[in-house]
């Protein structure tokens, strides 16, 4: 523990220095507004190195990603609204507050009913407050994350279809509306249906108990995959992607989905 310490200090004194009168040009002209952008871009690159089993790149992202929550807590230092020490002792009260069944005496039989005390919990916490509580979710989730948020949240109050099939029937619903939009040639009414149509795929992964930003990070790399795999393929026959025709790309594509 000293050591986790006696690293926390060093980064601390490393950010101060940055800053200082004699730190570094760069540094000294950020902003809360300029390092949001690389908390972001910090966070996405530490999701990567998960999904790639990478534990050395992960423990690199991870000091980088940190390195920007010491930066942002500094810059508010500077302004005189809070401190590192104040980030620190907040998350470790509300994880205490949010834990009453490993801090306190109360009783869960699994994780489900851990989660629900938690929201339970969240939402005694926000009592009072002015913000509506869909206006929790953050804007700058992804948009297939905020959908579920969203939803989520909402079936908390009760709004939710009872079981899988009420929601699959919403799916169809919805994609005959996006055909009758499309045999319309209405591009207005065809991208509201389209994003109806995606709100309710959201709402279907929620109920099978699937994370839809999840399964669409899935699907795109295995897209990549099987991409690079196709260019490899017609590379064999002396092909490039400029020179292959689509009958080309779709029968090497078919092959390698059977095949991925």
């Amino acid at each position: 523990m000293e050591k986790i310490c006696n690293e926390l200090l060093a980064l601390v004194h490393i950010m101060e220095r940055l800053r200082g009168k004699d730190g570094c040009p760069w540094d000294k002209k950020q902003t809360p507004d300029t390092v949001k952008e690389y908390l972001l871009e910090e966070a996405y690159e530490v999701v990567d190195a998960v999904e790639k089993k990478d534990s050395k790149a992960l423990c690199e992202e991870l000091g980088d990603l940190f390195f920007q929550i010491i930066f942002l807590s500094h810059l508010a230092k500077e302004k005189g609204e809070f401190s590192l020490l104040d980030v620190f002792r907040l998350i470790k009260e509300k994880m205490i507050r949010r834990h009453p069944h490993v801090f306190g005496d109360v009783k869960v039989k699994d994780a489900e009913e851990v989660l629900k005390n938690w929201a339970r919990i969240k939402e005694k916490e926000k009592k009072g407050s002015e913000k509506h509580p869909l206006e929790d979710i953050p804007l700058c989730l992804p948009a297939l994350l905020r959908a579920q948020k969203l939803s989520e949240k909402a079936a908390r109050f009760g709004f939710d279809w009872k079981d899988k099939k009420g929601i699959w029937e919403k799916v169809k619903e919805e994609f005959r509306e996006l055909e009758e939009a499309i045999e319309s040639e209405d591009k207005e009414r065809v991208k509201e249906e389209i994003g109806d149509l995606l709100f309710s795929i959201v709402n279907l992964s929620r109920h099978w108990k699937l994370n839809a930003e999840q399964i669409l990070r899935e699907a795109n790399r295995k897209f990549v995959e099987r991409f690079k795999k196709m260019e490899e393929e017609l590379k064999k026959r002396g092909l490039s992607l400029e020179s292959a025709t689509l009958e080309q790309m779709d029968s090497v594509w078919e092959k390698i989905k059977k095949d991925v």
